[in-house]
Parts: C-alpha cells; structure tokens; sequence
C-alpha cells in the first residue's frame, strides 16, 4: 500500500509544481469589466447537491456603463469522488432599470488532491458562457488552492479566460481571486478578499456562515462589500450569496 501511494504522490508532483509555479509568479492580469464574484474551494462532496444564489451591486465604473446588478442562479451536483457540475443562468439590472435574461454557464470543478494529502489543496475550475442575445462565448480555466494556518485559512483562484465571438474582440484573459479566512465558529467566519482583473481590482471585508436543518442539509451565506483600490475600480461593490446544500 506505501508503493502505491508513493507512485500516486510522484504521479502528482509535477503537476501541483505547475500549479504552484502558476500562483507564484507574477501574472498580468487582463480581465475586463467586474472582477467581483466569489473565492472558489477546491473540495467536492461526493454526495452533495446544492441550489445557489448570488449577486452584486456595483457603483459605476468610470467611463463605463457598467450593469449595477448582476444576479445568478445555478443548480449543482457531485459526479463521483472528486467532480461538481453546475448549470447557471445569468442576468443584469441595467441603470435603467431594465432587467434582462443575459447569459447561461456551465462550470465544472475537479478536486484534485484530498484535504490535507499535501501542504496546500489543489483543484480546478472550468467555466463555459455563452450570452442570448449576441454571439459571445467565454472558456475559463482557474486553479484552485487552499490551505489552513490553524483557525486561519487562505485560498487563492488564477482564473484563464478566453473570449470569442462576432460580437466581441477575441482576447485572452487572466484574472485572480484571494481570501483570507478566520473560521471563528460554523455560524460566522470573518474574511478579507481581494480580487483584481485589468480595469479593476477591489478589497474590502467579507462574513461568511452556515446553518445547518438536519442530515445532508445546510444553508451556506456569504455577504461583503469590495472598495475599489484603483482609479479605473468602481468605488464599492456589494456581494451576496445563499447555498443550499443537500
């Protein structure tokens, strides 16, 4: 069995050190318009199901017509050990009040080591969008780190983004996401986030919970405001979401 496991370790070496290679050195950072979502965990339940919702509101970029609102709601399930799909659909309040339908999204995670196999863990993230209403496509890649310091923990996203379309200018994209987490109880756990793409980057202070309702079942909330930390950032922006898992 320690043959076996040793060859399973070699086997992943050289990919984590491309990973860490990845989030060490320095990347320029082109992604465009709202940096602000959420910072991915690398972990899968091979059991779990989960209904989401999250949302943003955003003061106004300069020279941009940024949406103000951009909500999501996706539906998710575990595929075996260590994959998770979900289907998201995607809307925006504009400044005027028009509320639109505008994109739907697949995202698939992959877990790629067990928590606490190595001194950090390790997955990936892949993303498809397509929008309704014109003909743009977007692909993203995104690694997944995490690792805990006692009753802290840090977890970092370098997401690669491809966008293509008629609609749109192909570009290649990157972008990245970091929090630091202080897991104080299952109920609150405060948190720092920092997110940066190329016309704007933000950090500002996040709480995160949950709530368990029985076996299998629990509510997971997220809400935090990300002050804008260049000239080109919107001045704040409000973030918000609720999991169900079950």
């Amino acid at each position: 069995m320690k043959q076996v496991n040793q060859k399973k370790q070699n086997h992943r070496a050289p990919l984590l050190l491309v990973f860490y290679m990845a989030l060490v050195i320095p990347l320029p950072v082109y992604a465009d318009g709202s940096v602000v979502n959420k910072v991915y965990h690398p972990y899968v339940d091979a059991l779990e199901k989960e209904i989401e919702y999250r949302s943003t509101f955003q003061d106004q970029q300069p020279n941009r017509n940024n949406p103000k609102q951009i909500h999501q709601l996706s539906f998710g399930s575990a595929i075996g050990q260590s994959w998770f799909g979900e289907f998201k659909l995607i809307a925006d309040k504009s400044r005027q009040g028009e509320f639109d339908l505008e994109a739907f999204e697949f995202e698939l995670k992959w877990q790629l080591s067990e928590q606490g196999e190595y001194s950090a863990d390790w997955g990936v993230l892949f993303e498809y969008e397509q929008e309704f209403a014109e003909d743009v496509h977007e692909f993203k890649t995104g690694i997944l780190v995490e690792k805990e310091f006692g009753r802290f923990s840090g977890a970092a996203n370098v997401f690669f983004i491809q966008e293509w379309g008629s609609d749109i200018d192909d570009e290649f994209e990157t972008a990245l996401s970091l929090q630091a987490r202080y897991r104080y109880s299952r109920f609150f756990e405060p948190a720092i986030e920092y997110y940066v793409g190329q016309d704007a980057s933000g950090i500002g202070p996040v709480i995160l919970g949950s709530l368990n309702f029985g076996v299998r079942k629990r509510l997971n909330w997220e809400a935090g405001v990300i002050f804008g930390a260049s000239k080109q950032s919107p001045n704040s922006t409000f973030r918000f979401l609720l999991e169900y898992e079950f």
